[in-house]
């Protein structure tokens, strides 16, 4: 049983002290380095197979060595997934929370589960990861509908990507919000400095970031201008982690079955894609393009990875 987890340390917390993001920049420059990309097609067509040489990453107009390039299953398919929901959610997400245990319990084995609750830009985790599936879904609850003195659901996955320990499987976040950074509620999404801090965390640690709309309370939930703008906001760190947004206006969903699908089809379809980067005198993130020659497959990638320096 956790007690006062909002207090625990990180190590704590995961059971172990070394985290990701402490050591990401520590990886021997002559070591590729690893990205996690997800291969689309269009719905109702199967998947074409992808060979390591139809992978194409370049860094501006120079061309990568990829050095493997396999599907994230057998003794590969270790993910370690993260369900985040914002405590400032409306109380009507109650309706949605058996859509999200029933897709907590269908995952496979090799899928770890964590919960926790995002508020004053924190994280409180009420599960950690676990491959027990059923006791994952026991730890949805109600949201407390109050956003915290500091509410910012960016900040919030922030924090939480820097007390996650390094590990050698996917690290994947499901962030169910609004995306209204309360915290800074006059900055457009696409110059809200907590939406670049936390693509650049993610980029740095190896995190898709995941997003399904949800609204919030108060007026900034009921606000046309300011709901638009979290979903701006939250397509925009999806879009730069290599993950995907779901959201069909700025209602509340009917149902999150949906969308869960759909999110399930992106988990089933993903690549584990190791190159050899170009190292620069400092370490720090290198935009990098990955794409493929192969008909009807689009390449959903981080825009950016984390490249030692060079010796």
């Amino acid at each position: 049983m956790f007690r006062s987890i909002a207090t625990l340390t990180a190590a704590a917390i995961f059971g172990i002290a070394t985290l990701g993001a402490a050591t990401a920049g520590t990886t021997d420059s002559n070591v590729p380095v690893k990205m996690v990309v997800t291969a689309n097609v269009e719905n109702g067509k199967r998947a074409p197979e992808i060979k390591q040489e139809d992978v194409i990453v370049k860094k501006g107009k120079d061309r990568l060595q990829v050095t493997e390039w396999v599907p994230a299953t057998g003794d590969r398919a270790g993910l370690e997934l993260f369900i985040l929901i914002d405590d400032s959610s409306v109380s009507t997400l109650g309706n949605q929370l058996s859509d999200l245990r029933k897709f907590i319990e269908a995952q496979p084995a090799t899928t770890a589960i964590a919960v926790g609750y995002a508020r004053n830009a924190s994280v409180e985790i009420l599960q950690n990861f676990t491959t027990d599936h059923a006791a994952a879904a026991k730890a949805l609850r109600l949201p407390l509908g109050y956003a915290g003195a500091f509410g910012s659901p960016y900040l919030s996955v922030v924090d939480l990507m820097n007390r996650w320990p390094d590990t050698p499987n996917r690290r994947e976040v499901l962030l169910v919000t609004d995306g209204i950074d309360r915290a800074h509620r006059a900055h457009n999404a696409l110059l809200n400095p907590d939406v670049d801090t936390a693509a650049s965390v993610a980029q740095r640690t190896g995190t898709l970031v995941h997003s399904l709309y949800f609204p919030g309370v108060g007026h900034w939930g009921r606000n046309f201008w300011a709901a638009t703008n979290g979903q701006n906001g939250l397509a925009k760190l999806a879009e730069a982690t290599g993950g995907e947004s779901f959201y069909m206006g700025w209602p509340e969903p009917v149902s999150f079955a949906p969308y869960l699908d759909n999110f399930q089809k992106v988990l089933d379809n993903q690549y584990l894609l190791t190159f050899y980067p170009t190292p620069g005198k400092k370490a720090g993130l290198q935009f990098v393009d990955v794409t493929t020659e192969v008909a009807g497959v689009d390449l959903s990638t981080p825009d950016a990875v984390w490249v030692p320096a060079a010796k």
